[in-house]
């Protein structure tokens, strides 16, 4: 593993749940890695450990033993403000009910670097701006939050991410609300972002045919182990079936479809 261009690794990472009588492990001797510029995307089943390794990745659950190494720095030896001005995070939980207009929501995201009393700057406003014209929410900016689509409302959070500048952007589900226009929406609008703005984007999904179509990368979350590649690899070498039940179903890498033992 080359970790000249790496933004992000681990190194022998165990994940899991701290509690006073045990430790619960969820997934052992991760070696995984994120360069920067790119939409990679975490499979596996439900309760096979995505969530858990991306709270991990942003320090909001503790790992239980191993690395995190962010630009060239263990990721304990980061502080809070320094962490937020190099990662932001888009979790699945609804915001509380509240009188923020769009705008304001937005604004959130750079509460890494507003002052104590949380004054905009010209800076600031500049980010924000540039955040409002990509994710194409201009029309939107003064409505109240709690008035928006749960489509527009992801896009609102993911504004809010891009306003907070910072390199990667990390997303728990980010689509699991959303009809299949606005999935295929979201997912365009993080490739772009990946893409067009050079910023590396990890999210957990369900939408195995989206991220096959537009991930750049992969980690796929068995039991056993992770395995990481490009769509195009993983399928040549039938890695994408260690996701299912092989008794029940099975892709077919001729036409990328999913077909019923």
């Amino acid at each position: 593993m080359s970790e000249i261009n790496n933004i992000l690794e681990t190194k022998n990472l165990c994940i899991g749940y701290i509690s006073k009588k045990q430790n619960t492990i969820v997934a052992n001797d991760l070696n995984i890695s994120l360069q920067q510029g790119g939409l990679v995307c975490i499979l596996g089943k439900n309760g096979i450990g995505k969530s858990t390794l991306l709270r991990t990745l942003t320090k909001v659950q503790p790992k239980l033993s191993g690395e995190i190494i962010l630009k060239n720095k263990n990721l304990e030896n980061h502080s809070t403000v320094d962490l937020s001005k190099s990662i932001s995070l888009v979790l699945t939980e609804k915001i509380p009910p509240s009188n923020l207009t769009v705008y304001e929501l937005i604004a959130l995201g750079r509460q890494p670097y507003t002052n104590w009393l949380g004054n905009l700057t010209q800076e600031d406003r500049n980010q924000i701006n540039f955040a409002i014209e990509q994710t194409k929410l201009k029309k939107l900016v003064n409505n109240r939050c709690d008035e928006l689509s749960d489509g527009q409302l992801q896009r609102v959070m993911i504004c809010r991410a891009l306003a907070q500048n910072t390199e990667i952007i990390i997303l728990d589900e980010p689509t699991a609300h959303l009809d299949i226009q606005h999935k295929i929406e979201t997912f365009k609008l993080l490739q772009n972002l990946a893409h067009q703005l050079k910023k590396t984007i990890l999210i957990s999904t369900h939408e195995i045919q989206l991220a096959l179509q537009m991930g750049d990368q992969l980690w796929l979350m068995t039991h056993e182990k992770l395995i990481s590649g490009k769509p195009k690899y993983l399928i040549e070498k039938n890695f994408i079936n260690e996701l299912f039940d092989a008794n029940i179903i099975h892709f077919d890498k001729n036409t990328y479809q999913f077909l019923i033992n």
